[in-house]
């Protein structure tokens, strides 16, 4: 994948060059999607495609949900709001699926250049770039929660007492994360990654059985189990782990670009299967998590189980999914940073060529650097996953309506006759734009009124006093 196809002014080395507001726009609505196939390419096909969605999308997210429905009033009520939510999710991956078709567009910044303009592309790249490398940095520092839990529970004595260099976190984070992260960071297409991708599914899909398992067996009485939300304004609390936990919007473009048969049919295909996954993965681990556990759940479903060779199984296969998983949030944040110093330097295609290479692997060591050092100085992650749920919602829903209100504008205000729908789809992308707006700022300001309170550590059962 060369520069060309993926920073901006030119979207694509094989199209026109976008005029701003001068390009006239090629049907899409009311066309066979089969139509839209662009020219046979080595790729990756629907259902492996539908991995790298999957793993994308699952990840810490999963071991927050269960506190989330407790927090959300119940299992009833948390359903409730994320079935409603699920909606605009799904439709706005195929809303970016389905704009990213108008130019063949590669990454989520130019599906928004090429129907919305070059303000709203770099306005985009920024929050993808500042999104992916916020999250990179989270899971680095999942990588070492993870180790650290494995090793009071396998060698406690050895850990609290000798502390080895090699058990301590800072260790096991940067020489993991060199051997295992570093090498899947310099290809130049995602696709790469979906072999990978399935041992990270793999991983999610055993904590969802141990979770399913132990629900099923003989285990303590739960706490008290809350059946509806204290407050109105409960049901709301678990939108932030919803937006972070279904947030794979920024991946799916470069994603969709390296299947083999690039049309919406065969992406509708891999949305469905990919969503399918999610969902259940997420309501049967957060509901049957949360029913084990009532109020005696924490914020990670794994503390909340006895430290059993099963659990330690699950924390070392968490970490091992977000070693498979950080590779993808770090390519679609490079490509941001190269539209941004693109648009910056105003570059045309010909001097992006220019020291290409040199350039990747420059960007690939300082990304995987600077996320690497923060980790190691940043003791949690706290309140940032609040906000990086808050601009979760920024890619879930106000860049998709953004886009396909500006489509729909643009095909009414070609003159021609225009179907119902297309009016439809107008109205539609404003109530996505409401709904967006509304879900960033409840979002963001929950994020920062527990930064001002003050987050209360977990009383794990696995720590050195114990």
């Amino acid at each position: 994948m060369s520069i060309q196809e993926k920073s901006g002014p030119v979207i694509s080395s094989r199209y026109s060059t976008i005029e701003d507001g001068s390009e006239e726009l090629e049907p899409i609505l009311g066309s066979d999607s089969n139509d839209t196939q662009v020219e046979v390419q080595t790729g990756s096909g629907w259902f492996g495609s539908a991995f790298l969605v999957v793993n994308a999308a699952l990840g810490a997210g999963l071991l927050n949900f269960p506190i989330a429905y407790h927090q959300a009033g119940g299992v009833v009520s948390a359903v409730l709001v994320q079935s409603f939510f699920l909606v605009f999710v799904i439709m706005a991956l195929m809303i970016l699926g389905y704009c990213s078709d108008i130019k063949k567009c590669n990454t989520y910044q130019d599906v928004v250049y090429s129907v919305c303009g070059p303000k709203a592309q770099l306005a985009c790249a920024i929050s993808v770039m500042l999104y992916c490398f916020g999250t990179c940095i989270t899971f680095l520092i999942i990588i070492g929660d993870q180790w650290e839990l494995f090793f009071l529970q396998v060698a406690k004595t050895l850990y609290c007492d000798s502390s080895p260099i090699y058990m301590s976190r800072a260790f096991i984070i940067a020489v993991s994360s060199i051997v295992f992260i570093l090498p899947l960071c310099f290809p130049r297409r995602i696709d790469f990654l979906k072999y990978a991708s399935v041992v990270g599914v793999f991983g999610i899909m055993y904590v969802v059985c141990l979770v399913t398992l132990k629900y099923f067996l003989p285990h303590d009485p739960p706490g008290s189990v809350t059946t509806s939300p204290k407050s109105w304004i409960d049901v709301f609390l678990v939108v932030p782990d919803i937006c972070f936990a279904y947030q794979c919007h920024v991946s799916v473009i470069p994603i969709y670009s390296c299947m083999e048969k690039r049309n919406l049919k065969e992406f509708s295909k891999t949305v469905s299967l990919a969503m399918v996954i999610c969902i259940l993965t997420y309501t049967g681990t957060a509901a049957l998590g949360y029913l084990q556990f009532g109020d005696n759940i924490t914020n990670d479903i794994l503390l909340s189980f006895k430290p059993d060779a099963a659990v330690m199984v699950a924390v070392v296969l968490i970490a091992v999914k977000t070693y498979t998983t950080y590779p993808i949030l770090c390519f679609c944040g490079k490509a941001a940073f190269e539209c941004i110093w693109s648009m910056c330097w105003r570059m045309s295609p010909e001097e992006a060529l220019v020291k290409e290479k040199i350039r990747h692997i420059a960007l690939t060591l300082f990304w995987f650097s600077a996320t690497l050092m923060l980790s190691i100085f940043i003791p949690n992650i706290g309140v940032v996953i609040q906000i990086l749920g808050a601009f979760a919602a920024v890619f879930i829903f106000i860049f998709p309506g953004m886009c396909l209100l500006k489509t729909m504008q643009n095909k009414i205000e070609s003159g021609e006759e225009q179907p119902k729908k297309v009016h439809f789809l107008k109205a539609f992308s404003i109530v996505f734009l409401i709904v967006g707006t509304f879900i960033f700022g409840l979002t963001f300001s929950q994020a920062i009124m527990k930064d001002i309170e003050g987050a209360k550590p977990d009383s794990s059962k696995f720590t050195c006093n114990n």
